[in-house]
């Protein structure tokens, strides 16, 4: 009985940055090694980076991508370590997202994936062909470059595992553990002992739930060790990859790594028993099935991942027991909206090189939320800070414009958010006395440089101006203007904040003694864009959006976990004149609720609903307090508004990723922006089924009065 030692990894690597992704897989395997493991894994495509996108079709990133393996290839800190590592490789002149594992300067495997990722953010059938000869395995030709170091020609490329002289390796690649028939089923049963699983997985509210699950189950009736390395970090796009590296055993979790961390490399290891699995796999049944499997090709090596004795290295992190129990930790949503948005931040504002981030702050609940983010940031900033994180405090004085060889320490979250995060309330004669002085206690209460000012002389200048080139001048509704007055007014106010927050945005630092520029953050939520509800080119115009893709209830209960004082404001956009009798309201100018939004969305986008079967669904799920056309008007209000307003989803700022109703033109949410607004053909069917349905909503009121 022996001791073997595993290990999954998570690192926060950036597309086409070879050169820092090359020395991050280096520190990894470093770490490895001191903490006695033989085995590393790491993320998906790690070498150049997993968000290359259509870089991977050029064939720049393959020969780099070379380049780095044969730098790591030559490297003593490979020596004595098998490590998996994941890059792009031609075969036959196919693109194929690949696995290569190495052994003390010899190429082992190179595994290409076969089930790829193609729906949501993903389109790996863009640049990749997933390997379709399941359990054969080629020769593949190596490049010059990994010729003279490992002094092979040709290593083995296909669907086929390692066999070492103590237990069986085989490779699993992110998507396919989503798959009915994961690789893992069969390669069990053939004997493969250990799985690795390379992932290039996002962030997504309420998801690690559904993936420790499917980690679990991949042993729990087949037994085994399953090692999952994960990205992490902000690769140059919309999402954030939230890491969690994680070992299970036989159906247990018995390692886990952070979800959300600044940390550029982080390693996560277990020393557990291999007799472990063998003893849960003593079944009759699996036994039988087993039996009569197809064999996988096995490469033999002859070196053991065990030292062949019972020990525990002094240095290993964790020590699995059978008996002993580990807790996974998951987050809650909350929590989750103030950490995932504020790592993604921090990487884009530090790869970014710039100076810092402006924001308008309306003193309502999404700016609130953005500020509050920003905040975390800070304090996640200070406390790796505090822990002598050189990474963070090198990037911290960088921006801050810190002289070289600074002592600066960013270990005050609120100073250091005095030094980087601009703030400013863009008030006109509609604002309210309220909302400027929760945006004024909002920044003072997280340290911001803020600005309170009155743009109402630019507002008038504009629609003078408008009044002499027109000879009219328009009014808004309380004051007898027509709509189409009133929203043209309302967006003047709108998109001057933008112009106003580009230009504080650019010369602020130079105002007050710095070089460099800041980005502007928008603070739309994921259900305003949804349904159109703001002005195209205003303040939702922005270089980049940490809450466009959270709903507004998720974003009531973080405000109510991080600050209680905004929830009971009125959701506005304080852009018409309020008088005694009428106070501008968000939902009322929309006709639905946030709420109502939310259930909209995830019907249109998740369960795939048009028009028709939404109504039908709703009718079932809201029958009971609404009736058939009550529900009907719902849902054509909706369908109208979000078609009239979806050529605005092609202009949306960049958002950080976090819920699977996302309206994201970019990549995820791909539709026209011109519609038949209307739908008559589909409104003219749910009309008719409406009228024809009993009205439950009345049944049930009636019920109640008897009762």
């Amino acid at each position: 009985m022996g001791h073997l030692i595993t290990l999954a990894t998570s690192l926060n690597q950036w597309a086409l940055d070879f050169q820092g992704n090359y020395e991050r897989i280096l520190a990894s395997i470093v770490i490895a090694k001191n903490r006695g493991a033989r085995i590393r894994v790491g993320p998906e495509l790690e070498i150049p980076g997993y968000g290359c996108l259509d870089h991977f079709l050029e064939g720049d990133t393959v020969l780099h991508s070379w380049e780095v393996l044969a730098k790591l290839l030559s490297s003593d800190e490979t020596m004595g370590i098998v490590c998996d590592i994941g890059m792009p490789v031609v075969h036959k002149n196919v693109i194929y997202n690949c696995r290569v594992i190495i052994h003390d300067r010899k190429i082992l495997l190179i595994r290409p994936k076969m089930w790829l990722a193609n729906d949501g953010n993903y389109r790996e059938l863009r640049y990749f062909t997933p390997w379709a000869k399941h359990r054969q395995w080629e020769d593949h030709y190596l490049p010059r470059i990994i010729q003279a170091v490992t002094k092979q020609v040709k290593v083995p490329f296909g669907d086929a595992v390692i066999s070492t002289a103590d237990t069986c390796i085989g490779v699993e690649l992110c998507e396919e553990l989503f798959t009915p028939a994961s690789p893992h089923i069969l390669m069990g049963l053939d004997g493969v002992e250990i799985f690795t699983n390379s992932s290039g997985s996002h962030h997504e509210l309420r998801k690690l739930y559904t993936r420790v699950e499917l980690i679990k189950e991949a042993t729990l009736k087949l037994g085994g060790v399953y090692l999952y390395a994960n990205q992490q970090g902000c690769d140059g796009d919309r999402l954030y990859y939230d890491g969690c590296a994680m070992i299970a055993v036989n159906g247990r979790i018995v390692a886990q790594g952070s979800q959300f961390s600044l940390n550029d490399v982080e390693v996560v290891t277990a020393t557990i028993d291999i007799e472990d699995v063998r003893a849960h796999r003593a079944k009759a049944s699996r036994s039988m099935q087993a039996a009569s499997s197809e064999r996988y090709h096995r490469i033999e090596v002859p070196f053991a991942l065990s030292s062949g004795k019972f020990e525990v290295p002094e240095n290993d992190v964790l020590s699995f027991s059978s008996s002993k129990e580990f807790v996974v930790r998951y987050h809650r949503p909350e929590e989750e909206i103030a950490l995932g948005p504020a790592c993604w931040l921090w990487d884009y504002l530090r790869r970014s090189r710039t100076q810092g981030y402006f924001l308008p702050l309306s003193g309502g609940i999404d700016s609130c939320a953005t500020a509050v983010i920003v905040h975390s940031m800070c304090c996640l900033v200070a406390e790796a800070a505090k822990r002598g994180d050189r990474q963070v405090i090198g990037d911290a004085r960088r921006m801050t414009g810190e002289p070289e060889g600074s002592p600066y320490i960013p270990s005050d979250p609120r100073e250091f958010a005095n030094r980087i995060f601009h703030t400013s309330y863009m008030g006109t004669e509609n604002s309210s006395t309220e909302t400027r002085q929760r945006a004024k206690d909002l920044a003072n209460a997280i340290g911001s440089y803020h600005i309170d000012l009155n743009m109402d002389t630019i507002v008038t200048a504009v629609r003078s101006l408008f009044a002499v080139v027109t000879g009219h001048r328009p009014q808004y509704r309380t004051q007898g203007g027509s709509n189409a007055e009133n929203l043209a007014l309302q967006n003047i106010q709108a998109r001057l904040r933008m112009v106003l927050s580009y230009l504080l945005a650019q010369l602020l630092p130079w105002a007050r003694g710095k070089n460099g520029g800041l980005l502007v953050l928008g603070s739309a939520n994921v259900d305003e864009s949804l349904r159109g509800y703001l002005t195209k080119y205003d303040c939702s115009s922005a270089d980049i959006n940490p809450i466009g893709g959270i709903s507004k209830a998720d974003l009531k209960k973080f405000i109510a976990y991080a600050v209680d004082s905004f929830l009971d404001a009125v959701p506005t956009a304080e852009l018409e004149p309020i008088t005694e009798t009428y106070v501008q309201s968000d939902e009322a100018d929309m006709g639905m609720t946030y709420d109502e939004l939310s259930v909209f969305g995830r019907l249109r986008k998740v369960e795939k609903c048009g028009p028709y079967s939404m109504f039908t669904k709703l009718v079932h799920e809201w029958g009971s307090y609404l009736s058939p056309v009550q529900i009907a008007d719902k849902v054509k209000l909706f369908f109208f508004e979000h078609a009239r307003n979806r050529h605005k989803m092609t202009t949306l700022t960049p958002a950080y990723h976090a819920e699977s109703y996302s309206p994201d033109d970019n990549r995820f949410d791909l539709r026209p922006f011109l519609y038949p607004s209307r739908f008559p053909w589909q409104f003219k069917k749910i009309d008719e089924v409406a009228a024809a349905l009993p009205d439950r909503s009345q049944i049930s009121t009636d019920k109640a009065k008897t009762e």
